[in-house]
């Protein structure tokens, strides 16, 4: 893209509940690649992805968009964890590595939903101190942008723009909902947010298991309803559980249910809920521009 795109200042407002964390240094890229389950180190610089950080045993801690400025400059976008908290317990990782984790206070996620003016697909669109990310899907077009300045969003326009997350099946995890799930019971795979092939990282053993046996028995599902339900709410079919609400908006839940189901009729908190198609087209594949 040419470097005098202006980027627009119009229309963003701010995402409060989502933190930029940094990871700079000359080991930055190989923490990440050591630590996170998608391959940092095949990503090129001027590219994000979508990535997550899992336990040892596999579960989701957090699910992210990773910028990668440079290999020794990468940026986390998270949504629903507090920086301070995401970079101290990253920061029990380092050990001798050469690379400083902190959370980017003076950065506020901003979020439009019209088409971004520089970046496209995985290649973000960076002037001066601000970066443009393309989050455009089968929905859409939105984009974020991290920078600063931006007006506090009402609590309508966060509600419409995390409805807009769970509608393309991007898992919103609230404390409750971490370490409770596999990268393949919350779908991951739709958006290239995880890798089966690179070296090891936390719970890597787990994920390529589930993955070469296929044994993965759950996946995402969104439902739609009356009312909102509350994470971690059972579902019910057939008065029957089946599985459980991750995350939620307005009328809308994400929920890990059973792949192999047939037609049954939905419950949650003793209301009828119908099962909804996910949107897709948020999904970005390494070395996608």
């Amino acid at each position: 893209m040419p470097d005098n795109l202006p980027l627009p200042e119009t229309s963003f407002i701010a995402l409060p509940d989502h933190a930029v964390v940094s990871l700079k240094g000359a080991d930055a890229t190989a923490f990440a690649q050591a630590q996170f389950a998608n391959d940092v180190a095949a990503l090129a610089e001027g590219q994000w992805q979508w990535n997550t950080w899992l336990t040892p045993k596999g579960r989701v801690v957090a699910v992210f968009a990773l910028v990668k400025i440079a290999m020794d400059d990468l940026l986390l976008i998270v949504p629903d964890y507090a920086g301070d908290a995401l970079s101290t317990s990253l920061g029990r990782f380092v050990f001798r590595r050469k690379v400083v984790i902190s959370n980017r206070h003076e950065l506020q996620v901003g979020a439009a939903l019209q088409p971004p003016a520089g970046a496209r697909a995985a290649r973000f669109y960076r002037e001066s101190d601000a970066v443009e990310i393309d989050y455009s899907g089968a929905g859409g077009a939105r984009t974020l942008r991290i920078g600063s300045g931006f007006a506090l969003a009402s609590d309508d326009m966060v509600a419409t723009w995390r409805s807009l997350d769970l509608r393309h099946g991007l898992a919103r995890l609230e404390e409750g909902q971490r370490e409770q799930w596999t990268p393949q019971q919350l779908s991951l795979d739709r958006l290239q947010a995880y890798s089966v092939s690179k070296g090891c990282y936390p719970g890597q053993e787990i994920v390529a298991r589930t993955h070469f046996l296929g044994k993965a028995k759950r996946a995402l599902a969104l439902l739609e309803g009356r009312r909102s339900a509350q994470s971690g709410a059972e579902v019910f079919a057939d008065d029957r559980p089946v599985g459980s609400v991750v995350s939620s908006s307005g009328s809308l839940a994400l929920a890990v249910l059973p792949i192999e189901r047939g037609a049954q009729t939905l419950q949650v908190d003793g209301q009828p809920v119908l099962e909804v198609p996910l949107s897709g087209g948020l999904g970005r594949a390494l070395g996608e521009s």
